[in-house]
């Protein structure tokens, strides 16, 4: 276009190709979401990702040698788009205290937001890649500052790791159960004279404290204000949400 600046003109065009290509991926990613999110990686056989995402079974492998290797994309993009989007909140962030706690408070609103995405995580939250390649080791550069700065305590880093990450998975089940009026849960809570309110902010201060914050300072940690971010990749996202 005459006068106009490089920036200014369209972008080139993604051929038909890449373009279907492309869609195929994200339709066989979605499924396969939805399918190990319920059952977990062994509980789903190839055959049923395809059939969900309506693709033919051999354009499986136009995409991905196994479903091991789907899996471990799913898993790349959806770290990527929650370390990303993370990284953005915190890095304003000075304090190693605040800077867990908030990432603790996302990942609980984010599961509760998105159960899908949240029931993926408790599924394959302690799958090995997954924790030690992706989630640890936020959690770990968080401990570790903050043991350098002084403000946490860690005896067993290992421990601590283990300790923040099983605490966040378990708060996230609670929370997607509580998300669910009929099944029970509340009725129990009752039973065992629990509350289930306010699960990001109580985890939270309860990590907070186990590395060595003081009670009151913890729980005002955890409860200041959280913008709002929105942490699953488009093409991850659910049909219709």
């Amino acid at each position: 276009m005459p006068g106009s600046t490089p920036s200014e003109q369209a972008a080139p065009r993604e051929p038909r190709g890449a373009r279907r290509k492309r869609r195929t991926r994200d339709k066989l990613l979605r499924a396969a979401m939805a399918l190990m999110a319920d059952r977990g990686v062994q509980g789903v056989a190839i055959n049923e990702i395809t059939e969900a995402a309506d693709v033919g079974f051999g354009s499986f492998y136009n995409h991905f040698e196994s479903k091991e290797s789907l899996h471990e994309a799913l898993l790349e993009d959806m770290l990527e788009a929650f370390g990303s989007a993370l990284e953005q909140i915190v890095q304003s962030l000075d304090d190693p205290a605040e800077v867990l706690a908030t990432s603790i408070r996302c990942t609980l609103r984010q599961a509760r937001g998105n159960p899908q995405w949240g029931q993926f995580l408790v599924q394959n939250g302690f799958a090995g890649r997954l924790y030690f390649a992706g989630l640890a080791q936020h959690v770990m550069r968080d401990l570790t500052r903050g043991v350098e700065l002084g403000r946490f305590s860690v005896q067993d880093p290992l421990v601590a790791l283990l300790q923040t990450g099983g605490t966040v998975i378990a708060a996230i089940s609670i929370e997607l159960a509580a998300a669910q009026p009929d099944n029970g849960i509340h009725r129990d809570a009752r039973t065992l004279q629990l509350d289930i309110t306010g699960i990001p902010e109580r985890t939270s201060a309860a990590i907070l404290r186990t590395l060595g914050v003081a009670d009151g300072e913890a729980a005002e940690i955890a409860r200041r204000p959280l913008p709002d971010v929105e942490f699953t990749p488009a093409h991850l996202a659910t049909q219709g949400s």
